[in-house]
Formats: C-alpha cells, sequence, structure tokens
C-alpha cells in the first residue's frame, strides 16, 4: 500500500514553476517535471496525477521550437559548452603539433647520428673506450 501525499496548491506549483523558469533561464539547463516535483519532495509520477495540466504544459514548452526572428542570446551554458568546445579543438590541436615536433627531433636526431659516424669513418677517427679507473673497481 503506498502513502498519502498531500499534494500542494495550485498557486504554490505555479509559483515554483515561474521561479523554476527563471533559474532554467540563467543557468542554461532545461526546464522538467521531475526538477519541479523535487521541489515538492514528490516523485515524479505522482506529481503527474496530481497536476496533469502542469505536466503538459512542461513537456509542451520542452518540446516547442525556438520562435523564428526572436532574439536568443545565447545562455551562460551554451556559452560555456561552446568555450569548451573551442579548448578541446585547441588542446587537440596542441598535442597533434607536439606529436609531430617529436617525430621531426627524432627523424634529425638519426640523421645526426649518422652523418656523425660517416665523418668520423672519413676522417678516420677512432673510438677509444674509457678503461675503468681503479678506484671504481676496487669500490
Amino acid at each position: 500500500m503506498t502513502r498519502r501525499v498531500d499534494a500542494p496548491p495550485e498557486s504554490r506549483v505555479r509559483a515554483a514553476l515561474d521561479e523554476l523558469r527563471q533559474r532554467v533561464g540563467d543557468n542554461g539547463t532545461q526546464l522538467s517535471v521531475l526538477a519541479l516535483a523535487s521541489k515538492f519532495g514528490m516523485s515524479n509520477t505522482t506529481f503527474r496525477r496530481h497536476f496533469p495540466d502542469i505536466a503538459q504544459e512542461i513537456a509542451a514548452l520542452r518540446s516547442a521550437p525556438p520562435t523564428p526572428g526572436a532574439p536568443s542570446e545565447p545562455t551562460r551554458y551554451d556559452r560555456l559548452v561552446a568555450r569548451n568546445a573551442k579548448l578541446k579543438r585547441h588542446n587537440r590541436e596542441l598535442t597533434e603539433t607536439l606529436t609531430l615536433a617529436a617525430c621531426h627531433i627524432q627523424r634529425i636526431t638519426l640523421e645526426n647520428q649518422k652523418l656523425r659516424e660517416e665523418l668520423e669513418a672519413a676522417t678516420g677517427v677512432a673510438r677509444l673506450t674509457p678503461i675503468p679507473s681503479r678506484r671504481s673497481a676496487t669500490s
């Protein structure tokens, strides 16, 4: 058996809906029945059972396309999403550039080693291997 839920008056729910609409516009999230129901300590289903017209109104607001021609200023959330995408692109470009630079350094190092060996062979340079000192042998 389920417990009886005391539903708040519709005027109070509508006031909370208006307040939630304003907050949603400020932070860029989307209006939801669950968010409104949780303000009153109700489950989503219970809220829909007690206030079907408000639930339908919220559903209509969520599915309504933005009116054409209306100036729509990007919300703070939209700006953060765009900035995050820009930073990710920039980070990816920097990673690619760093990888390319490491490959060039590796190629140049190998070329340098090859040229050094060719120069030493052409000039007759003999490599001397270091003789271990007596101190390191007795230690």
